[in-house]
This record gives structure tokens, sequence and C-alpha cells, in this order.
């Protein structure tokens, strides 16, 4: 088939792979424009961006898709399909309606859970026990169009939302390369996404990456989890220098009580409002890498009963 494919980060790469890898036309690639990054602040294409330079495909980078100019080009790629993965902007009726089959979505989520733009983080911070992909066709609404294809994929006790994101890397590729097998031969069914259990995954912000302590042991492991590696869960406490922030990457549930807050052992167990997590991986303002919760608590010169921010 003839696609245009949408995409901007890790997480579209291997469909973008698996596509082109099947022999399909990729007509044209859409990301976002390159973005300064690294310590020297250059510029740097997206991962999609790079992976469509090596196969050799025309990339564009528009900064809005909402001209009759942008509109023109995009139909003059003559697309059976767009392929939509994380592109990161919001498509206008006239990009919607262009291809001969509309354009396909691959969500990181089974809907109409957690539509929007952080469907796997909340899906971790919530402490769902799945999570999944999903192929949809798309319409004007925000992940509202139907769904013809879906894939699940658990969430195991302290998976992190880095981990369930690349495990549903290989998972999105497989279903999307599907979906257009079944497409060409006129076999895509869809079915209308239902009106319950609609939940929207809005976008994680700064001021909810802060650790709350006195919240059940539970949900303080699923907010650590989910915000891993990025942003990263976070508190403040002064090792004799002023407040330093502290990043936890990874936590499990674990035995104990006390004072929300406060560390209870040199393996960094803390407790929490009920119960108690072990904090196993976590990093220093400043620092490149981490350290296991005995590691950073020998490290800091903690003891059994200090506050932690």
């Amino acid at each position: 088939m003839r696609v245009v494919f949408m995409g901007t980060p890790d997480f579209a790469v291997p469909t973008l792979e698996k596509l082109a890898q099947d022999g399909h036309a990729i007509a044209a690639v859409y990301t976002r424009a390159p973005a300064k990054a690294g310590r020297g602040m250059s510029l740097r294409p997206s991962p999609v961006h790079a992976l469509a330079d090596k196969l050799g495909v025309p990339v564009l980078t528009p900064a809005t898709l909402r001209t009759p100019e942008a509109a023109e080009t995009f139909a003059a790629h003559g697309a059976d399909v767009a392929v939509v993965v994380a592109y990161g902007m919001l498509l206008p009726q006239a990009i919607l309606d262009a291809p001969k089959h509309g354009c396909l979505n691959l969500h990181g989520s089974l809907l109409p859970r957690w539509r929007g733009a952080a469907p796997i983080q909340r899906a971790v911070m919530a402490g769902d026990a799945e999570s999944g992909v999903g192929v949809m066709r798309m319409e004007a609404g925000l992940d509202t169009g139907p769904v013809a294809l879906e894939a699940r994929v658990p969430i195991t006790p302290g998976m992190t939302a880095g981990e369930l994101h690349d495990a549903l890397m290989p998972v999105g590729a497989e279903l999307m390369a599907r979906a257009l097998g079944l497409l060409d031969r006129g076999a895509l069914t869809f079915t209308p996404q239902p009106d319950e259990g609609v939940v929207y995954a809005h976008k994680i912000t700064n001021d909810e990456a802060r650790i709350d302590w006195s919240r059940p042991a539970d949900q303080v492991a699923n907010h650590i989890n989910g915000l891993s590696p990025f942003p990263g869960a976070f508190y403040e406490a002064d090792f004799g220098k002023g407040p330093e922030r502290v990043k936890v990457l990874r936590a499990t549930v674990t035995n104990g009580s006390g004072a929300a807050g406060t560390l209870l052992d040199a393996d960094g167990t803390v407790a929490c409002g009920t119960g108690a997590v072990r904090l196993t991986e976590l990093r220093r303002a400043g620092k490149s890498g981490s350290a296991s919760g005995a590691e950073f608590v020998r490290g800091a010169r903690l003891t059994p009963g200090a506050r932690l921010g």
C-alpha cells in the first residue's frame, strides 16, 4: 500500500521500520521539526526523522497542518492510508479525509481507557493490571475513533512506564502491520468505542511529580514507577548543603510502618500513609548515574528515622 507515516519519538520507530520491511511504499514521513538537545544544544532530528533518512524517504516537518498549502501538499502524496504513531500534532479534517482509506492511529492503551497524551504513564500510575495497543480510525475527536484491532500486555508488579513503553513498541508494530494487511484485502473492520469507561490520560505536569508520602504505599509505588524514567518522581531533602532534589526511579511495596516519609532501614524503606515502599533506584540532582536504595542511604549518610522530604 502507499503510506504516509506520521510519528516522532522512539515509540513510533518500530512501526515505520516494520511497514518498510513489509514492502509498503512509504510516500513521505511527517514528524516534528528537529529540536535543540544535548550540551551543545544543537538541532537533533526526531528518532522517526533519523530512520526516514536511512530509508531514503522524504521527510516533512511542517509547523502546522491547518493551512490550504499543507492540505494540498498532503493530498499530493496520493496515499492509500496514513499511519499515525505518537506524531504530536492534531490532524485537521482536510488531512483526515485525504488518504483513500483515511488515517489509522496506533494508540498506547486499551481504548476508551486512557485517551490522550500520556496513556502509558497514566496506566502505571493508576495501578492498572494490563495495558495494550490499539489500531483505530482517526476522527476529529481526541482518540474517539472506532477500533479495529487490539493487543493486550500485562503490567507486572514493579513495572515502570519505561518498561511498559518498550514492551508495547514491538507489539504495536506487528499490530499495525497486521491492520494494513487486512486493509489491503478489504477485510479490516472497525467497532465503535463504548460510551462507558472513558478515561483521559492528561499530559504529565511537573507539579504532579513530587512524591506525597502520605498516600498509601501502593499508590506511592505506582506514582514513582509511572513517572520513570521521565520526568521522574522526586522529593527534596537537605543533606548538608541546602535543599536537594532526589529522583526516585523505581519502588516496590514492602512491609513497614511509621510516620509518612520516614526512612525505616538502611535498604531504603520509607513509611507511607499506610504501609511502606522500598526505593530501589534513585538519582541525586546533578548526578548522571543511579544508585540502589542501600547505596543511596549509605552515600547520603542517612540513618533510620531520617525524614525524606
